[in-house]
């Protein structure tokens, strides 16, 4: 989310101008860790029919802003809009 994903809309008529994954910057199994898949054994007979619960972006909702937050002690500019990209930092540092 705060190096990636970007849907970029038309000022003029509000229609996405980026409907397709070409511009659309995606990692790739390299760019991801090693995960571990941690399974408890009590069970949730409400939560679904697997009777299990996920809690990935649960986990991850902070990391935009701690990434936000690395890129400003870097460099001294604060990026407020996301993805973080290279022409958002430049201007900053002039």
């Amino acid at each position: 989310m705060a190096l990636t994903e970007e849907l970029l809309h038309d000022p003029r008529d509000g229609h996405i101008v980026n409907r397709d994954f070409a511009e659309y910057h995606l990692p790739v199994n390299a760019d991801v860790p090693q995960i571990e898949v941690e399974l408890l054994e009590e069970r949730d007979a409400w939560a679904n029919p697997l009777q299990a619960k996920g809690i990935g972006e649960l986990g991850i909702c902070g990391a935009a802003a701690a990434i936000l937050n690395a890129i400003y002690n870097a460099t001294g500019v604060r990026i407020r809009d996301l993805p973080a990209t290279v022409d958002k930092v430049l201007p900053g540092l002039a």
